[in-house]
Parts: C-alpha cells; structure tokens; sequence
C-alpha cells in the first residue's frame, strides 16, 4: 500500500513540476539604452525583481543580476518619432547569487517579431518612450518560453531621443511550457494512470 501512495503523491507532483515555470517575471531598472538605424540596445541595467523562477515566490534586491538586449534594424518611423525594429538580436537575464536568485544566465533568447518603439507626448509637452517586444527563448531549467518585455525609458523633457537615454523600468514576463511539453506531461500521466489501476488491482486481490 506505501508503493501505491508513493505512486499516487508522485502523480499529483508531475503537473506541479511541469507548470513549476508556468509564469516568471523578471523586473529591471536603470542602464542606458543606445540606438541607431541599425537597432537598439540596452546595457548595463539591473535586476531588481525575479518572480516564479522554478515555482518560488517574489524575489527582489537592489542588485540581483543584470538584463540586456539588442534589437534588429529599424523597419518604419524614426528614433525621435518611434517606430518598428526588426526582431532577432538577443535578450539576456543574468542572475549573480542574490537573495536566492541562481547565478548564471536565467533567460536567454531573441525578439521573435518587429519591436515597437513609441513616443508619448505627456500633458506638460514632455515626452516619454516604450519599446515593447514580444520574446522567445529558453530559461535555465531548459524550458522553452515565450513572452514579452516593455522598457519604459526616462522622461526626456521637452527634447527627443537623441541616441541615447536612461531607462526608468522595465518588465519581463515569460510563460512556459510550450505545446510539446503539454504533450509529454499528457502522455506520462496516462501511462502513471495505468499503472496506478494495475497497482490497485493487485492490492484488493491481496486484501480479499
């Protein structure tokens, strides 16, 4: 009967395994976001928040890694006025130890489509910009995700982007697994199911 109970508590386990990387969300402030015609590219910006990260809660520091990206080239509009670059380029999250974050590369991957890159026009004549893309990639558990991020960049004043801003904050958010996984979680579960049933027989035939 303890086998069976071990079956039964590994079974329940195997969906909360599979799903343990269901939502993670990196969150990022500061570093200096550069671009051209050619793309975009942040460095030097740090990890503040990590959430979800192997099914763990809410993580956040002063320093708790890094996160960096490159854009491909601009498509449409311009750097003062915002518009759409190409996807590709690369987007890496970087954990360094802290508060329970691992060390070493937590995401790594590329736009997977266009990067839109707005200008807002605040109230007061001042402006702002975001840049929002859509991701796809691979956590360090070896998951394949997909996701987005927006960087909102520091206000910019009466001025526009010159080539070069501040970012203010930035959001992360992946979502695993992917459709295979599913697929495999489905066909493991069906065939713990039948030997669960086996088990059970074997265990009443026993008891009469």
């Amino acid at each position: 009967m303890q086998k069976v109970l071990f079956l039964i508590i590994l079974a329940l386990a195997l969906p909360m395994a599979a799903f343990a990387d269901g939502g993670v969300d990196f969150t990022n402030a500061g570093g200096t976001l550069t671009g051209t015609t050619s793309g975009l590219s942040l460095t030097g910006s740090t990890l503040i928040g990590v959430s979800g990260f192997n099914g763990g809660g809410l993580i956040t520091g002063n320093n708790l890694g890094s996160l960096g990206f490159t854009t491909g080239a601009l498509l449409t509009g311009s750097l003062k006025d915002g518009g759409t670059f190409a996807g590709g380029g690369s987007f890496t999250v970087a954990g360094n130890g802290t508060n329970g974050v691992p060390s070493g590369v937590l995401f790594q991957g590329t736009f997977s489509g266009p990067v839109t890159w707005t200008l807002v026009t605040l109230a007061n004549g001042t402006h702002n910009y975001t840049l929002t893309g859509v991701l796809a990639g691979t956590l360090s558990s070896g998951f394949s995700t997909n996701g987005v991020t927006i960087q909102l960049t520091i206000n910019t004043g009466k001025g526009f982007f010159n080539g070069s801003a501040t970012i203010s904050s930035g959001d992360t958010n992946v979502v695993v697994p992917e459709p295979s996984s599913l697929t495999l979680l489905g066909g493991g579960m069906l065939g713990l199911a039948g030997l669960l049933r086996r088990r059970l027989s074997l265990e009443r035939l026993n008891i009469s």
